[in-house]
């Protein structure tokens, strides 16, 4: 099997630690795999993209040395790739449209954990709309054991969750007519040809999803990996929400130093991140620290 990894940014503003920590350790992974990385622009989630952070985002990586080994792919292009999906699972019956407002479903999930039972999304559209407009359209989760998706996960050992009390049936094309990233990310790597997805562990909830959808259309499920996510003082992930930093594209070698750390790799033996004088020098060496962390005989 031909190695074949990716990072996928979504354009909501400029890149920042925690997320060169997920586009080193994926480059890594494919470089100590001797295989291609590839990079996806998430962008269709219209109100939330910012004009020309894609471009920022792109020349970024450019600058810190790590180039695709493929032209960008961008996920505004593929709409009717979505389509298609979706229009799959309909005709298999497994998705059903959904009436249901964010007020009624969070009113729903507090009356839910006022008797102690689960947060899922109840599935109240599940057998009719009950006269209310369809405003999503949502994937329908076994009631039975097929719910329970378990999978290995490189970093993190084996993970398991059950759809149907821990999710329920989730939505793949939203109220306000933009696809969901389950839907998108699940196309868009089986279509790459995607055999391994290293990001971090703050969407590893969203992985029985994924793994779920992939066998519903009929597709390959890679291998995955999550890193730990970059947290700030309060302990929050480190977003561009809560103000993260721009990543600063003079001093690239620092910053890598920095994510490598966080990594847990061993790049200069406790030497200063001045021992490395370019970017080719770093990479060979975390390279081979990657590889001797992650155990791989490539």
């Amino acid at each position: 099997m031909n190695y074949r990894g990716r990072f996928a940014p979504s354009p909501t503003g400029p890149l920042h630690f925690g997320s060169l920590v997920s586009a080193l350790a994926s480059w890594l992974d494919a470089r100590a795999h001797r295989g291609a990385w590839l990079v996806r622009v998430e962008d269709i989630d219209g109100p939330r993209t910012v004009p020309g952070a894609a471009q920022d985002i792109l020349a970024t990586l450019e600058r810190f040395g790590m180039r695709a080994d493929e032209p960008p792919d961008w996920q505004s292009t593929r709409l009717a790739r979505y389509q298609q999906a979706l229009e799959q699972l309909k005709a298999a019956g497994l998705v059903y449209p959904c009436g249901c407002t964010r007020k009624e479903i969070t009113d729903s999930l507090q009356h839910a954990h006022a008797r102690n039972t689960t947060l899922a999304y109840p599935g109240t559209c599940r057998n009719g709309l009950h006269g209310k407009p369809a405003r999503a359209w949502r994937l329908r989760v076994p009631d039975d054991e097929a719910a329970v998706v378990t999978f290995e996960d490189r970093w993190q050992g084996k993970q398991t969750q059950n759809l149907a009390t821990e999710v329920g049936d989730f939505v793949l094309r939203r109220a306000d007519d933009q696809w969901a990233y389950q839907l998108a990310v699940v196309v868009d790597d089986a279509d790459a040809g995607i055999t391994h997805i290293v990001r971090g562990a703050d969407l590893m909830d969203s992985t029985a999803r994924q793994i779920y959808l992939q066998r519903c259309l009929g597709l390959p499920t890679p291998r995955y990996l999550h890193v730990p996510v970059v947290t700030n003082e309060h302990g929050e992930k480190l977003s561009k929400q809560n103000g993260a930093s721009a990543l600063d594209c003079e001093k690239p070698l620092e910053a890598l130093s920095a994510a490598a750390r966080h990594l847990g790799l061993d790049v200069d033996g406790g030497a200063s991140a001045k021992a490395y004088t370019t970017l080719d020098d770093f990479y060979i060496a975390a390279t081979a620290a990657w590889s001797k962390k992650m155990r791989l005989a490539v």
